[in-house]
C-alpha cells in the first residue's frame, strides 16, 4: 500500500486552507495531486523508504499534523493505486485509516456497486445493470466480449481490469498553486439572489487580483453553493445531510481579468436556476492555472475592454500600497 487518498474535513468557511494542508503532504513527499476542494493523492513510495514506515503508520502522523497545525482532522484511504485509495476512502471514518492491500482488492471490491468505480458514471452503470452486471464482482468474472459489447472495446477492458483490481493509475503532480480559492460565507441563511450575486462579484474580484498578483492565469472556474442545511461550525450538530452544488467551467481563454471572472461565476450561478435557495455560502476556485506571459490571448479590438483592463492595472498598483479595499466595484462598496 503505498498511495492515500487523504480527503480533509475542512469547515465550510475554510476550503481556503487546502493549498497549506497540501503543503504539509508535500513534506512527505513530492508527488501529490490536489483533488479540489477538499482531498488529495499521495504517492508514498520513496517516503516509505526514506521514513522507515508504511503508509499506513505515515497517515497516522500526516492526521495528528493536521490536526496540530490546522485543527482539521481527516479521512484516509490506502491502497496499492490512486483506484483503490480513492474506493478505500469512501469506507474510511475519522481516526482510522481504511486500507486495502494487492491480494485483498478482488474480495474488496467484489460486493460494491459498479458506480463506486471513479469514472464510471450513471449511464454506463444503468447499461451494465440491465445485464444484471451490478456489482464489480459480477462484471470481473463476465466475458471480456460481453463488456466490449456493452460499452467499447477500449472502456470493456480498462472496466473488468479496474473490477478485478488490476489499478494502472498514477499519482499525477500537481503544485499547490495550481489552484486558488476563496469563499464568502453569509452572517444568516441567505435568499436574496442579488447578495449572492454580489458576494460572487467580491470574490471573482478578489481570484482576479490575486492571479494578477502572481503573474497567472486560469483556465477553468468552478463554483461551490452550500446550503442552509450546513452546520454554521465544526462543532455544530445538525441532524440533515449537508449539501452543496459544485459545477465548473471551461473559460473561453484563460485569464485573469476580474470582468472575465465575474461573467462566468454569474453564467454558472444563473445555470443553477436557483429558486429561492436558502444559501449558506458561495466558493469560487480558479484552477488550470498557467503563466500569464505564455497564455494566449484573442484581441478583441473592444475599446471598453482594453478601458477596463487598463484600469484594472491602475487599481491594482493602488490596492499594493494602499490596502485590498482600496479601490472595490461601487456595488461592493454599499
Amino acid at each position: 500500500m503505498t498511495i492515500l487518498c487523504v480527503r480533509f474535513q475542512l469547515p465550510p468557511t475554510e476550503e481556503a486552507a487546502l493549498p497549506g494542508l497540501l503543503g504539509l503532504l508535500e513534506e512527505f513527499t513530492p508527488v501529490v495531486e490536489a483533488l479540489p476542494p477538499d482531498g488529495a493523492l499521495a504517492d508514498l513510495r520513496g517516503a516509505e523508504r526514506y521514513f522507515g514506515r508504511g503508509a499506513v503508520e505515515l497517515a497516522s502522523v500526516i492526521r495528528v499534523r493536521a490536526l496540530a497545525l490546522y485543527g482539521v482532522d481527516c479521512v484516509i484511504g490506502a491502497g496499492p493505486g490512486p483506484m483503490l485509495a480513492r474506493i478505500a476512502l469512501r469506507d474510511a471514518e475519522p481516526g482510522v485509516t481504511r486500507a486495502v492491500s494487492e491480494e485483498a482488492a478482488v474480495e474488496f471490491l467484489a460486493d460494491k456497486p459498479v458506480a463506486a468505480l471513479p469514472g464510471v458514471g450513471a449511464a454506463t452503470a444503468r447499461t451494465l445493470g440491465e445485464y444484471g452486471l451490478d456489482t464489480l464482482g459480477l462484471v470481473a468474472a463476465a466475458p471480456l466480449s460481453t463488456l466490449q459489447r456493452l460499452v467499447g472495446a477500449r472502456a470493456g477492458r480498462e472496466l473488468r481490469e479496474k473490477a478485478g483490481g488490476i489499478d494502472r493509475g498514477r499519482v499525477v503532480p500537481n503544485a499547490v498553486s495550481r489552484s486558488l480559492a476563496t469563499e464568502r460565507p453569509f452572517d444568516r441563511d441567505e435568499l436574496d439572489a442579488d447578495r449572492h450575486r454580489r458576494a460572487l462579484l467580491s470574490a471573482a474580484e478578489e481570484l482576479g487580483a490575486r492571479l494578477r498578483a502572481l503573474d497567472k492565469v486560469c483556465g477553468t472556474l468552478t463554483l461551490t453553493v452550500r446550503y442552509a442545511d450546513l452546520p454554521h461550525s465544526r462543532t455544530s450538530s445538525s441532524g440533515g445531510t449537508p449539501t452543496s452544488t459544485t459545477r465548473t467551467r471551461t473559460l473561453d481563454e484563460p485569464t485573469a481579468h476580474s470582468a472575465a471572472l465575474t461573467k462566468a461565476a454569474y453564467g454558472l450561478y444563473e445555470a443553477l436556476g436557483l429558486q429561492r435557495a436558502r444559501v449558506r455560502s458561495v466558493a469560487l476556485r480558479a484552477e488550470a492555472l498557467g503563466t500569464a506571459e505564455l497564455a494566449s490571448y484573442q484581441l478583441a479590438f473592444d475599446p471598453l475592454d482594453e478601458k477596463l483592463r487598463r484600469i484594472e492595472e491602475v487599481a491594482d498598483r493602488v490596492r499594493a500600497k494602499f490596502g485590498p479595499r482600496a479601490v472595490m466595484p461601487g456595488t461592493l462598496a454599499a
